[in-house]
Formats: C-alpha cells, structure tokens, sequence
C-alpha cells in the first residue's frame, strides 16, 4: 500500500493521521518529505532518510476469535438449541446466570444431546457427574430440567469460588475446582487450556446474538 501525498493532510493532526496509518497497515509506517515538503506517511519507504514513526506490534492470535469461526467451536443450529431454551432461561433467572453461558457449556459439553455419556461417567446436557449433581439435587442426570438446574447451580458457585473469574470458572467445571485453586490459574491439561477458549467463543457468539436480538425488540425500540 502506498499513501500519495495530499495537502489536505497538514489540516489534520500528526495524531489523527498516524492513528489512521496504524489502524489501517499492518506494518511499520515510516514518515517521508515529499518533493514539494509535504510529509508523507507509508509503509513502503523510498528513500533511505525516511524515519520509522510506527513500529509494528506481532501479536499472537486471540484464540477465542480464532475459535469462532474453527470447527472445534462448531455452529449448532438454533433450532437444536431453542429445543431446551424454556429450561435455560428458567436456570438462568432463578440462579442469576447468563444464558449464553450456560448454552456455551452445553454447546461445548454435548451438542445438545441430552443422553450423552463420558467415559469418565459424565452425563446429559452439561455433562455433570453423579457426584456433582447429587450435590446439587439432581437424581436423574438425562432429564434436560434437572441437569440445566444442577449445572447452572455449579456455574454460579464456581463464579463465586474465584471472585467471578470467567476463564476459572470455565477452567473449573472442566477440570475440577481443585486443580485449579492447586495451580492458581488454568491447569497445565492440554483438555482445559482447548476447553476454556471453546466455551469463551460460544459465550461470544450467544451473547452478541442475545444484544442484537434485544436491539431490534419493540421495547428496546420505544425506549
């Protein structure tokens, strides 16, 4: 990309046009005089005198906008979801808890597929084991009402357990809260570290749809 050089330019500020150079290159952006004195601003230099104004920053890739749009945070069509919604929003009024969190979790944990079983004994919708949803009162684990209670009961107890620390909580219901008050963070498991950006580009993508469906609501219009 080369900026040809404009007159106009010496109406704005320094600030404003090196502001717009770096939002708009991916590259260091290097200030130039021009034949006629005009400073000149580009990414490509051509002449050796030219000077580096904006070095450009390297930056490893987000992995939850990464994960938005990979296959391992797959699209799982809304009519699939909206099969449990009358659930969801219930938990989520009662326990205080977003519901595009909690789709996120059965978005991540099973599909959707109510009857789904781990090996490690985990069953339905939020994947919770006996243990965990005996705790929270569920008797039977594949009833969609009973599973999303008790999983969304765990949820808003981990929040608490780790000061409302999303990744934490995520992290904890994947590997246990134990592993992670052991470690202080995300444990080092190679299922965690994949599971939790999973979960976060879920929540995102169920979110932003939430806000936009709210924007074009006839209340939100009226207000």
């Amino acid at each position: 990309m080369r900026l040809v050089p404009n007159r106009s330019l010496l109406q704005l500020s320094l600030g404003g046009i090196l502001l717009t150079l770096a939002a708009a290159a991916q590259a260091d952006i290097y200030r130039c005089t021009g034949e006629d004195g005009v400073p000149l601003f580009t990414n490509i230099p051509n002449d050796r005198r030219c000077m580096v104004v904006i070095k450009s920053k390297s930056s490893a890739p987000d992995p939850v906008a990464a994960l938005v749009l990979d296959r391992s945070a797959r699209r799982i069509g809304k009519v699939t979801r909206e099969r449990f919604e009358e659930h969801v929003q219930a938990a989520a009024r009662e326990h205080q808890v977003e519901a595009a969190l909690i789709h996120a979790v059965i978005s991540a944990e099973s599909a959707y597929n109510p009857l789904a079983r781990s090996t490690k004994g985990a069953r339905g919708l939020m994947q919770l084991i006996p243990e965990t949803g005996a705790r929270y009162g569920a008797t039977n684990l594949l009833d969609p009402k009973q599973n999303i209670d008790a999983g969304t009961r765990y949820l808003k107890d981990l929040m608490a357990m780790f000061g409302n620390d999303l990744k934490l909580a995520i992290a904890a219901y994947n590997a246990g809260e134990g592993a992670v008050q052991r470690y202080g963070t995300i444990p080092p498991y190679a299922e965690t570290r994949n599971y939790v950006p999973k979960v976060l580009a879920y929540y995102k993508r169920y979110r932003d749809a939430a806000m936009k469906t709210a924007d074009r609501s006839p209340r939100h219009a009226a207000s």
